[in-house]
């Protein structure tokens, strides 16, 4: 990716960040669009000369200030989107998950399809939140989406960068699974529970979970970038998913502490509401059909190496 010139958004976010120091590392041009003047005195690393920010507004007809030139861009990874855990899910908060996923991604795919020359490929952004909740069903990129708002949400998200692919862009979505870091997202809100021996299975803890360690999930969006076979959704979890009490008995060994009690699910739902149904309570089975097609193999496949590996470094 030497020659590339990245254009990215969601660089503040868990995995934007990480995506940013890795290219950072390898020196590649990127132009990060924020919504909001970054603050001057900002951490140095290795590349950051090569980093530069362009303000932007995603819900706009026209989302580019352009204080610097956009052609020239070769590829674009769009991660921005709400919080699904942001807090209870509302009528008002469900249309703010919507609205901040659709809106500016087809804005988006709308400006790389008017840039001359074109972009080779757009990496966007979803989750495998489209398959919905199907229990012990074995699931793959050719699965049909499932029912509810989660589903349509994603489907709507990926059908907003129809402009990209219209004007020839490679466009690849990165259905993400449970993303696993210390420093964010399930995990790290899960951290202090279990280091204090409190915690345990979710529910029936029957349901199954589709992870990926922070690190490979870096190296599967670089992958995309690179892959010019990949397109279109590709999942972004290892081979190897795990039910709930599984994973709540293997962190427990890992950190060396007791993992048993029991979160009924009842209580989830009366404290979360509909949030809790389709993010804590849902099963999804996922498998990475696409990703090891193409060759793609995970440094971190087995949850408990995997978690060892990330939280020795935390």
């Amino acid at each position: 990716m030497s020659e590339d010139r990245i254009l990215l958004t969601g660089s503040s976010g868990l995995i934007g960040t990480s995506l940013v120091r890795s290219l950072m590392r390898k020196r590649i041009p990127m132009v990060s669009l924020v919504r909001h003047p970054l603050p001057e005195a900002r951490p140095r690393y290795a590349g950051s000369d090569r980093v530069s920010s362009e303000l932007w507004d995603p819900y706009s007809a026209t989302p580019v200030s352009r204080s610097q030139p956009l052609d020239g861009t070769t590829a674009a990874v769009h991660l921005s989107g709400a919080n699904l855990a942001g807090q209870r899910w509302t009528s008002s908060y469900k249309g703010q998950i919507l609205e901040s996923r659709v809106k500016p991604t087809h804005a988006l795919a709308t400006v790389l399809a008017g840039l001359r020359p074109k972009p080779a490929v757009l990496v966007c952004a979803s989750a495998i939140g489209i398959y919905g909740s199907r229990g012990e069903e074995l699931l793959s990129e050719g699965s049909l989406p499932g029912s509810g708002f989660l589903p349509e949400v994603c489907l709507a998200w990926e059908q907003a960068t129809q402009p990209a692919a219209e004007a020839g862009i490679r466009v690849v979505h990165l259905r993400f699974g449970v993303v696993l870091s210390p420093y964010g997202g399930a995990l790290a809100q899960m951290l202090p529970v279990f280091r204090a021996g409190l915690g345990g299975r979710l529910g029936n803890g029957r349901q199954w979970m589709s992870w990926a360690v922070l690190p490979d999930v870096i190296r599967a969006i670089e992958f995309a970038l690179q892959t010019a076979s990949l397109s279109g959704p590709v999942n972004v979890v290892t081979p190897n998913p795990v039910t709930n009490l599984e994973f709540t008995r293997s962190l427990g060994r890992v950190l060396q502490r007791p993992a048993l009690l029991h979160v009924p699910a009842f209580a989830l739902r009366l404290a979360f509401g509909e949030m809790a149904e389709a993010t804590i309570l849902e099963s999804e089975r996922v498998m990475p059909a696409c990703l090891q097609a193409a060759g793609f193999d995970f440094e971190y496949p087995e949850l408990e190496a995997g978690l060892r590996a990330i939280l020795q470094k935390s």
